[in-house]
């Protein structure tokens, strides 16, 4: 295998010895090839991968069933194991399990077109969720339909690929396609997530009607102000309004908010020159701030009277003070330091989902203590997988600040050796 990607990223390219400015018409020609062959390529993993992932699927639920173990908890872990084995959180490693049970096992024309190289994996995988709401037979009608001929695949982008399976799966079953409407009506939600440079994405999941007339209402609104001479553009005032609207502000940058600053004296009061990390209030990390940055937004809050300031200390190597509970269970101060050591995500390789519950790196059943060195904050997937010891695929998950070993019931132990990631002084936001 290692191989293969040797004779990959090591290949001749055509031309390679002529220069920018000398390659000739053949040479470009050739290059362009080339990338097109190479992206086939990818393609072809895709599946490979796909085929992959559902054997392993099986045989580990084939093996857990002669293990007795119950139909609801077999191959719990096996989604986990293919995030590992694929660099990705256990969340994308789910999503890529069920999409490839479906192009294995209900979508035989696109797992074809996907292993010939003719369909992209982002394509194949609206094939999957624009079909979800319909039978097997209905799908599988579609699945021949779109890519039984892989000549009518050819130029088809994404939209223009949904645009024609909602047509074909409104004429199959025009109730399935009424019911998936209103499901998708009942999920309206508002998420945040974060954004470079101190920022944040805030996100209104809303029916098209009621979104587009909110964007007209702050358009209008802005292009009203803006006639009034503000100097600020149509964008900025129309986040600003957005945002005085919703906290009941009269000044966008007037909301209140606390402060949790993990640091040593010297670095907040004595001009240190150790980074914070900003965390916003889902819990998703923002990301390292200079130290003088961290320090203006807190005098910047205390000044417009609008911060509330709460100091945890670190000692001088940047470690978050000791903590110990006799309790199994962590208490909220061990669990907001849990939060802010690990910049508010999970513990587990790769995960970067927001963290929610606190759990012991040694278990408590085998003498492991509750406390700060001993915690490790876990997202709810992961949470859900341990709650089943011994029987969980992940047994032993690491702290940030050591080598971090991954036991899992199938496969290979996939091991972490990232620093901590809490090495100086801290800025919870």
């Amino acid at each position: 295998m290692a191989g293969l990607r040797e004779v990959l990223a090591d290949g001749i390219l055509p031309g390679a010895t002529d220069t920018a400015a000398a390659a000739s018409k053949e040479t470009l020609a050739a290059w362009v090839d080339l990338l097109g062959e190479v992206e086939k390529v990818k393609h072809t993993v895709a599946a490979v991968q796909a085929r992959i992932a559902v054997a392993l699927d099986e045989a580990t639920r084939a093996s857990e069933e002669k293990q007795g173990i119950r139909k609801e908890r077999r191959g719990r872990g096996v989604p986990s194991q293919v995030g590992a084995a694929m660099g990705q959180s256990p969340n994308t490693g789910a999503a890529f399990l069920g999409d490839a049970r479906v192009w294995v096992q209900e979508m035989p024309f696109t797992f074809e077109a996907l292993r010939a190289g003719a369909l992209s994996e982002w394509r194949a995988r609206i094939l999957v969720r624009e079909t979800s709401h319909l039978s097997a037979e209905h799908r599988a009608m579609i699945d021949e339909q779109v890519c039984g001929d892989l000549r009518v695949l050819a130029g088809l982008g994404g939209k223009r690929l949904t645009a024609r399976i909602k047509e074909l799966a409104s004429k199959l079953d025009v109730h399935a396609c009424v019911k998936r409407l209103a499901k998708a009506e009942s999920e309206r939600c508002v998420s945040v997530r974060p954004a470079p440079d101190l920022m944040v994405y805030l996100t209104a999941l809303v029916p098209m009607k009621q979104g587009v007339q909110a964007y007209a209402q702050l358009k209008a609104h802005a292009d009203a102000v803006k006639g009034t001479g503000d100097p600020r553009s149509g964008g900025q005032i129309m986040a600003d309004t957005l945002i005085e609207r919703v906290t009941g502000r009269d000044k966008a940058d007037q909301v209140p908010v606390t402060v949790n600053l993990l640091v040593s004296d010297e670095t907040l009061l004595a001009g240190g020159r150790g980074p914070g990390v900003l965390l916003e209030g889902s819990a998703a990390g923002v990301g390292a701030v200079p130290a003088q940055v961290a320090r203006e937004l807190v005098a910047a809050g205390v000044d417009a009277n609008a911060a509330w300031l709460r100091a945890i200390y670190v000692d001088p190597q940047g470690r978050l003070l000791a903590t110990t509970s006799t309790s199994r269970f962590f208490p909220d101060g061990i669990v907001n330091l849990l939060r802010a050591r690990q910049q508010g995500v999970c513990a587990t390789q790769y995960c970067d989902a927001p963290l929610r519950h606190a759990d012991h790196v040694v278990p408590h059943d085998e003498g492991g203590p509750t406390s700060l060195a001993n915690g490790q904050g876990l997202c709810q997937r992961t949470e859900l997988q341990l709650a089943t010891r011994p029987q969980s695929p992940i047994h032993v998950f690491q702290r940030a600040d050591q080598r971090k070993h991954r036991r899992p019931r199938v496969g290979r132990t996939h091991a972490d050796t990232r620093e901590a990631s809490a090495s100086g002084p801290t800025l919870n936001l």
